[in-house]
């Protein structure tokens, strides 16, 4: 049965097998020639970033590790002090503890984006990938970003160098100007502090302009005495240095006194007092404990060899003579005396005497 002629495909629309066999040929020819000829690049290029990354991930392993091994020495060796006398005066495990980890924190996030970063940079040029465009863009977005979180920048970077200078720690007493307290925490961009009635303080450390620490170091106590101008100098000074030597001697006083208590002298006379100060340096933060015991042991000594303490308003003298008690009384008036002229002048004029005359 003949097809019909409309059914046929036309000349035009049979493809020319042999052309299209020599196409497909000749594109798998320039597909392999290409590959022969790049393959080793290829492969150049390849080994390159995977030596990179591999040499970048042994490079941030290792970094990391001796990082780490170093914070656990530190660690090992405040808690080998923390049981000594010296351990309990100058060292605190916990300030040591939070100390290494916030610095071990930061070098080991700095050592990862300096690693990381760098082997990504030397990926992109062993990839032919133009660098400046890419650096530029990233200076750009990081001054905006400086811009808008430089709060955030600022008490991030004061509270990485507070923590390397070891300005303050876990359990000193600081006034850092906003706030005073004890240091409970101690963060990048937050410091804790509890107050003297328990309230707690939170800190952005790019607010501190000015730290006082007064745990560090030495405290000085400082007593005032007030006692009358006539007391015998030479006595008060040996009285307080017996209260000084038998404190001294006395446990937990003896650990907490740092020097000997001194009478420094006169710290002002007045008519009806005179104010010796006495003075004592004393471990950090123990100094109102020592200037209580003082006060009580001064005022102790100080009944027992008679010699009285004034204080507020100034004491009246007990020799002063008595006043006078009819210097109070108002002196008698010129009126109560019916005869005095002054009595007569006010006296009322008598009416006129004899017989009236009627109009």
């Amino acid at each position: 049965m003949p097809w019909p002629a409309a059914l046929l495909p036309s000349a035009a629309e049979v493809p020319d097998a042999p052309a299209s066999v020599k196409e497909a040929q000749a594109s798998v020819t320039e597909a392999a020639s290409f590959i022969e000829q790049n393959w080793a690049t290829w492969l150049s290029i390849g080994l390159r970033i995977l030596l990179i990354v591999v040499i970048a991930a042994v490079i941030r392993s290792a970094v990391r590790k001796a990082l780490t091994k170093l914070i656990t020495r530190m660690n090992t060796s405040a808690e080998a002090v923390e049981g000594t006398a010296l351990g309990g005066l100058l060292v605190n495990a916990e300030r040591r503890r939070q100390r290494s980890e916030a610095i071990g924190s930061v070098l080991r996030s700095v050592a990862s984006f300096l690693i990381l970063g760098t082997a990504a940079l030397m990926v992109l040029a062993a990839l032919k990938i133009d660098l400046a465009p890419l650096l530029a863009s990233a200076g750009v977005a990081g001054v905006a970003i400086g811009f808008g979180a430089r709060n955030l920048v600022t008490d991030f970077l004061s509270g990485v160098f507070m923590i390397m200078e070891d300005q303050y720690g876990v359990g000193d007493k600081i006034d850092a100007g906003v706030a005073s307290g004890e240091v409970i925490e101690v963060g990048l961009r937050v410091t804790k502090l509890r107050g003297d009635n328990g309230e707690i303080w939170y800190v952005r450390n790019g607010e501190i302009k000015r730290i006082g620490n007064l745990s560090q170091g030495w405290a000085t106590a400082g007593v005032d005495v007030q006692v009358k101008p006539s007391e015998s100098l030479a006595k008060i000074r040996e009285v307080v240095q017996g209260v000084a030597d038998a404190m001294a001697k006395e446990s937990p006083w003896d650990e907490r006194l740092w020097g000997p208590v001194e009478v420094l002298g006169l710290d002002e006379v007045l008519l009806a007092s005179m104010t010796v100060k006495v003075s004592a340096k004393t471990m950090p933060g123990q100094q109102f404990a020592v200037e209580r015991e003082l006060r009580w042991r001064i005022k102790e000594a100080f009944d027992a060899a008679g010699i009285a303490i004034i204080g507020g308003l100034p004491a009246a003298d007990e020799d002063e003579a008595a006043a006078d008690p009819s210097a109070s009384v108002a002196p008698p008036s010129a009126l109560a005396n019916p005869a005095s002229p002054q009595s007569l002048a006010t006296a009322p004029i008598p009416p006129p005497a004899g017989p009236r005359i009627a109009k």
